[in-house]
């Protein structure tokens, strides 16, 4: 039977595109086995205003982050037919195109889709362009969320471990409603980037049950009521019926067949299957292969999102949901993340490196992360007497706090740069072992760390996890994977598999067990993790407010 699959699908191909958080990325896989035959990365235009919105030059308040949603389709305009070329297969050998997206990336539109800041009038409204997955702007309106649920006691709240987080969408929309009503008025739907990149694909407007699941507070068939949302705000009461609500798709299913238009576009052929859109996080497990109860699968990049399937439902403290079907059909997907990592250590090589690191790595033809990688590793653990938060984006598990920042603590004259750099290292490692210690303390099994995105070619890192969080490490060395993983839905939306987890055991791939926890150092580190709960619990949980104030004062001081 299975020779018959592979002969059956030998000719035929998906596309997967994974929309990132500054480019996005085609692929094109062979259904028979998954091997990538092609791939091409367009960078958005406009990237990511954090600073100044593009259109008008105004500058942006703190913790904003926005997006233009026309360069999401330069992404189909350019990647796919690159990669398509870069395959050398015929276009009509494929069968099917996938999407993922950051989450929760969001934004409003007419109820055409016509994203808001495409209105010229509206051109220099920041609150009318996509309000990207680290827009943190809506923490004060999320902790009202969150204190109004416990107040009433509603049900759902335990099931996004006890907080909603200021990215999703219901925080973001509050955000929308009381900064600017007038642009809130002029919104008739608000959308998942990975649900509006489907919606252009295919002309049809469907949700998917992963973002509406862990975004935008879907629990057991329902939103929160319109007795809650008018609660919060009586000019929020709508925001479910009006612009929230559509069909909601199960992953791996087609949300339709790509439209003439969208052929034009990427120049692929009409009438081909679209798959319901996804998560990025979520829709790698399938790409590694690792889709069974237990296996932890950490996609590490700017951000790092943690995904784990279970055959119990549980609520978990901290974490930022759990949803039935969220990962793979049958069985309840636990989400819990950071955010920050990748951009944690992007941060200090940019702006904390002396100029005789910089010349030593230009000298030696080396990034200052290999060069401050290779100084850290000479070092035993605990050498450089430091212990740091990874908190520079926030906290988004176990704490669901965007108000807190980054600690470095243990500085002295003598510290050096590689000192630093290795416990912010450390500290997002401890991050991740405070989420494993949460699953598993709610009763969620974590066996396997299985670790994807680009940071998985830094051994030094990969080997640190391991021995802190004592678990092994499995590798998926493509930096494809989660549009792999994209492709893989569509080719279970084009009928060439009966389900994900079959896609998945013929296309899904991993390295297992590259990285074993050493003994000694897993002791040497449990020390240091120690020191790690003390401040983040005394910052995070005791009552301390310094974070919150100095996040005050600045505000305070923008405003002056």
């Amino acid at each position: 039977m299975q020779s018959r699959t592979v002969i059956a699908h030998s000719h035929r191909y998906v596309v997967g595109v994974d929309f990132g958080t500054l480019s996005g990325r085609a692929v094109v896989v062979r259904v028979s086995d998954g091997a990538v035959l092609g791939s091409a990365v367009h960078k958005y235009a406009h990237g990511v205003m954090d600073e100044f919105l593009a259109a008008t030059g105004e500058r942006l308040p703190s913790d904003w982050a926005l997006q233009v949603p026309a360069d999401y389709l330069d992404v189909l305009r350019h990647a796919v037919p690159e990669a398509v070329r870069a395959a050398g297969v015929a276009a009509d050998e494929i069968i099917g195109i996938g999407t993922d997206f950051t989450a929760c990336t969001v934004l409003p539109t007419l109820a055409d889709g016509t994203p808001l800041c495409e209105l010229p009038e509206l051109a220099g409204r920041p609150h009318a362009y996509v309000k990207l997955w680290k827009h943190h702007a809506a923490q004060r309106h999320a902790d009202r969320i969150n204190q109004l649920a416990h107040e009433r006691g509603e049900p759902w709240i335990g099931r996004y471990g006890g907080r909603i987080s200021s990215e999703w969408e219901f925080a973001k929309g509050l955000q929308l409603l009381e900064e600017d009503p007038e642009v809130y008025a002029r919104t008739e739907r608000w959308v998942e980037a990975a649900d509006w990149i489907v919606w252009q694909l295919t002309g049809t407007y469907v949700r998917n049950v992963c973002a509406t699941g862990y975004k935008a507070i879907y629990q057991d068939g329902r939103y929160p009521s319109r007795d809650f949302l008018a609660a919060l705000n009586p000019g929020f009461v709508d925001f479910v019926d009006g612009k929230l609500d559509g069909p909601i798709a199960a992953l791996g299913t087609r949300a339709g067949t790509l439209t003439p238009a969208a052929a034009a576009l990427t120049g692929l052929p009409a009438g081909i299957a679209v798959c319901t859109g996804n998560v990025d996080a979520h829709v790698t497990a399938p790409a590694t292969g690792a889709v069974d109860p237990g296996q932890l699968i950490a996609i590490m990049g700017t951000s790092t999102c943690h995904v784990v399937s279970s055959e119990v439902l549980t609520e978990v403290p901290g974490i930022c949901g759990v949803v039935h079907g969220g990962i793979v059909a049958g069985l309840w997907g636990y989400e819990a993340g950071q955010s920050g990592v990748g951009d944690i250590f992007a941060w200090f090589t940019e702006r904390n490196t002396p100029p005789g690191y910089v010349d030593e790595a230009r000298t030696r033809a080396i990034s200052i992360h290999d060069l401050l990688t290779e100084k850290a590793a000479r070092q035993p653990v605990g050498g450089h007497g430091l212990v740091a938060l990874d908190w520079h984006s926030g906290n988004r598990s176990v704490l669901v706090n965007h108000e807190l920042s980054g600690v470095v603590v243990g500085l002295t004259l003598a510290t050096r740069p590689e000192d630093v750099y290795r416990a912010l290292l450390e500290a997002t490692a401890f991050g991740t072992r405070t989420i494993i210690d949460a699953l598993r303390g709610g009763g969620v099994p974590v066996t396997e760390l299985v670790v994807a995105g680009g940071l998985v070619e830094n051994r030094f890192l990969m080997q640190l996890y391991s021995d802190v969080t004592r678990l092994p490490i499995s590798i998926v060395g493509s930096t494809h994977a989660p549009a792999v993983g994209s492709a893989i839905h569509a080719a279970v939306a084009a009928g060439a598999y009966p389900n994900v987890p079959e896609a998945a055991a013929a296309m899904g791939r991993r390295e297992v067990a590259v990285y074993q926890p050493d003994e000694q150092r897993a002791a040497a580190y449990d020390g240091l993790y120690a020191q790690y709960l003390t401040l983040h619990d005394y910052f995070g949980r005791g009552g301390n407010n310094v974070m919150h104030e100095l996040r005050r004062i600045r505000r305070e001081a923008e405003a002056r």
